[in-house]
């Protein structure tokens, strides 16, 4: 196999906390699937915390992992969504989101004391996080007559292709989720079937 068709993400929403001289970070991880769900993770975190000083962030999307975000919030350049980000790297995550809601406690940290206590928090969130594996799949739906409606479903059963939807009528629709890696022996297996129309939806 050429390429992987899995990546690492996290099963749920978990916590970690560093202190240092006064000082208080609080790293929440939570797992997420587009842009849009920051900005209502801040928020919460702003209205729980409103006397926290930064709220410092880093994240990475998609399968391939090639979309990533940092935010210092005010603390000086690479001091704190840069550290947040290796911590993900170096876990090789994606679909995962680190925000570290730091209270000042008065006393300056510095520049290394600020990475390693971004980085400390961001390593207990992720220790306190179950790590999971998922397949990267492609969403297909194929449209096909009732008459053959006994060949596609055993193809689909004897596959073990996970169905999302279906509709069955005299023109018969069928919307299924294939592993990328078992992509092209599940279309040319299809493509026995005469009559078929095949169309690539999405991947998740």
């Amino acid at each position: 196999m050429l390429f992987d068709d899995s990546y690492k993400t996290i099963d749920g929403n978990a916590k970690g906390i560093y202190r240092d001289k006064g000082s208080k970070f609080i790293a929440y991880a939570y797992p997420i699937r587009s842009e849009d769900e920051l900005k209502h993770l801040i928020n919460n975190l702003k209205s729980e915390h409103s006397k926290a000083r930064h709220f410092c962030y880093a994240y990475r999307l998609t399968p391939d992992r090639s979309v990533f975000r940092i935010n210092d919030d005010g603390e000086p350049s690479g001091t704190a969504g840069r550290p947040i980000l290796n911590c993900l790297l170096s876990d090789d995550l994606t679909n995962i989101l680190i925000i570290v809601v730091r209270y000042f406690g008065g006393t300056l940290l510095g520049v290394p004391g600020l990475i390693n206590a971004y980085k400390t928090a961001s390593i207990e969130a992720i220790a306190a996080s179950k790590i999971i594996t998922k397949s990267i799949n492609d969403v297909y739906e194929v449209h096909f007559e009732y008459m053959q409606m006994n060949d596609v479903m055993k193809l689909i059963k004897d596959e073990n292709l996970y169905v999302l939807a279906q509709n069955f009528d005299i023109h018969c629709i069928l919307k299924f989720e294939v592993r990328k890696a078992q992509l092209n022996m599940i279309l040319s297996k299809f493509d026995k079937i005469e009559g078929l129309i095949i169309k690539y939806l999405y991947t998740n």
